[in-house]
């Protein structure tokens, strides 16, 4: 049976930012959920409280339904997605056959990058959202290697309000990044078939918090060199690849 895959996003993402990749898997055949984090693309749902955990619980459900219909499932996130795969695989490891990673790893030394502790910030998060316009973050992340049509509609999602009510709610809910005191406990708990994929010159998450997980967990890691952040949308074809080769592997 052909394993399905879930692909989780990141933050300020949505499901846009899988379309290189999916492009170059070409998983036709292949049972594939690339779900929108609620609040994401739409209103939030009534009640959310979009933090770390509701979002894991809202992961475990999208999970379970994969698992119900079709067995075991390979995992994927990027960024926050990433964070949140690896929390679905700690919590329920009998609906995974295998995680993987990109350019985030739950790591109970890493402290968030400036961004993440401005959004950690009351006050301090909302006039950021404030000033933050569509423009000015489509032509950031464009900066800073992502396709522009993809830059260009993620920003078009920043227009919405929840959206970006979710994010601060998100990260303050991780007190910024840290999961030294929760999530980072878990780690022993963690399947052992994963995969770390990290662009080399991520501004946001160091290479070297790749490297130190990969070497006390024993997880492959493949280093996309030239590529930033946003290695899955800017280098689909290397990602692509190293996608391919860990999930062959028994």
């Amino acid at each position: 049976m052909t394993t399905a895959k879930l692909f989780l996003h990141g933050v300020p993402d949505s499901p846009a930012i899988w379309h290189p990749l999916l492009a170059e898997l070409k998983l036709g055949g292949t049972p594939v959920a690339v779900p929108a984090l609620p609040g994401f693309t739409g209103p939030l749902p009534a009640g959310f409280p979009a933090t770390k955990e509701a979002y894991a619980d809202w992961a475990v459900g999208e999970a379970a339904a994969l698992f119900a219909a079709h067995g075991p499932i390979d995992i994927v996130g990027h960024d926050w997605g990433a964070l949140i795969a690896q929390r679905v695989a700690m919590l329920r490891p009998d609906l995974i056959r295998s995680w993987a990673a990109s350019n985030a790893v739950i790591d109970p030394d890493y402290r968030g990058h400036r961004v993440a502790r401005i959004w950690n910030t009351p006050i301090l998060g909302e006039i950021f959202m404030a000033l933050s316009t569509p423009a000015k973050l489509a032509q950031g992340l464009a900066a800073q290697g992502m396709p522009a049509d993809i830059a260009a509609e993620e920003a078009a999602q920043w227009t919405h309000k929840d959206k970006r009510r979710a994010i601060l709610k998100l990260y303050r809910s991780a007190k910024g990044l840290s999961f030294a005191h929760d999530w980072a406990l878990d780690i022993p708990k963690l399947p052992a078939k994963g995969a770390l994929i990290w662009g080399a010159d991520d501004p946001y998450v160091d290479l070297s918090v790749a490297q130190r997980f990969a070497a006390n967990r024993g997880v492959p890691l493949t280093v996309i060199e030239g590529a930033g952040h946003w290695a899955i949308a800017e280098r689909p074809v290397e990602v692509a690849a190293a996608l391919r080769t860990f999930w062959e592997e028994r």
